[in-house]
């Protein structure tokens, strides 16, 4: 169910829900045998899985993670002495390299025809990075006033990419000036769309993008308003088709794995309806844009079909989860979770029960 909404239905459904009952008993409820999420999806939290000696290998934030044909898992950190991190799925360490990106930041995987290759955001060098898997250069994309597509003044600070069916470069300048910049496979600049604003095409913190193939006649992308609690679909174009809002919610990067979208959530609505720390969990929609699981915080409600206010769920998660920035899911459906601000710590994995 794709909900699009206007930002008065977002502060009446936010007013009407924050005091509702079935919200605070769930805050306040123990979890059984230590299990967190709903219905079918539903995970054991193991907060020691990604662990490393912090004196070799230190991170400061987590911040995407992909997992490549190989299955390896692939992290991205702002810590210059090992930008990326290599791990199999059993939390060991199989590579580290990268020291020249020090805000770290998207993490892109696509596979061109069985070769693959990373895309690396990089909002503090003002700079989005195209590597092989090993970390060789290939090319960079640059501030767009170098192609004419921004003013000189106009910041850039990008936070994520997606690939395109036909290798078109989809850049979100999440924390720079709110546009989604496409560009060719070779780095040619075609357009921009979006761009800072409440309407429904444009964007407050466009953090994260993705192509979704669920659809294979028509593949759209879903483009992150983290600060709206919402996903925007757009054509391949850059036209707006809708919103799938998220009520209290502020969703990082939209990751497709089987027939449903995960996504971390860097902060919920705990407060006065405001953003706070350490308020962090995972959702899970299914192929009709519906919440079914929220791992880490309250159990998806809908009324009269809308979507009811969503928050951590403080109880189950014992501060494991405070920031999550991002999710990783492998081939049996365990969750890798990414954290920004939360200490320093590695990966949580949660396994699929």
């Amino acid at each position: 169910m794709n909900l699009s909404t206007s930002r008065r239905d977002f502060v009446k459904t936010a007013a009407t829900t924050l005091l509702a009952p079935s919200i605070i008993t769930s805050v306040n409820a123990q979890p059984a045998d230590g299990i967190i999420g709903h219905g079918s999806h539903r995970y054991k939290i193991n907060a020691d899985w990604g662990k490393l000696d912090s004196s070799k290998f230190p991170v400061k934030n987590c911040h995407e993670m992909v997992m490549d044909s190989k299955g390896r898992l692939i992290m991205v950190t702002d810590e210059t002495k090992n930008n990326i991190l290599v791990y199999d799925r059993s939390g060991k360490l199989l590579d580290s390299w990268g020291h020249e990106y020090p805000g770290g930041h998207g993490l892109t995987l696509w596979n061109a025809n069985g070769e693959e290759f990373l895309f690396i955001c990089d909002p503090n060098s003002n700079r989005v990075t195209k590597t092989d898997i090993n970390g060789k250069v290939i090319f960079t994309i640059e501030h767009p006033s170098k192609v004419g597509a921004y003013k000189p003044e106009e910041k850039f600070l990008p936070t994520e990419t997606t690939v395109g069916p036909n290798g078109d470069i989809y850049v979100a300048d999440g924390y720079g000036s709110q546009w989604i910049l496409q560009y060719s496979s070779k780095g040619e600049f075609i357009r921009k769309f979006g761009g800072p604003g409440d309407g429904d095409d444009q964007f407050a913190t466009a953090h994260g993008i993705t192509v979704d193939y669920r659809n294979k006649a028509n593949p759209t992308l879903l483009i992150t308003s983290r600060v709206h609690n919402s996903f925007k679909r757009f054509t391949l174009d850059g036209k707006y088709l809708s919103t799938i809002f998220l009520p209290g919610a502020f969703v990082c990067r939209p990751v497709i794995h089987g027939d449903h979208l995960f996504a971390g959530v860097c902060w919920s609505r705990l407060r006065y309806m405001n953003q706070t720390n350490n308020s962090g969990f995972v959702t899970i929609l299914d192929k009709n844009d519906k919440v079914v699981s929220n791992p880490g915080g309250t159990k998806p409600e809908y009324r009269d079909g809308k979507l009811q206010m969503m928050v951590q769920d403080a109880a189950a998660v014992g501060g494991i989860l405070m920031h999550c920035h991002d999710v990783c899911v492998d081939n049996d459906e365990n969750i890798y979770i990414c954290q920004w601000n939360a200490k320093q710590t590695y990966p949580v994995k949660l396994s699929r029960v």
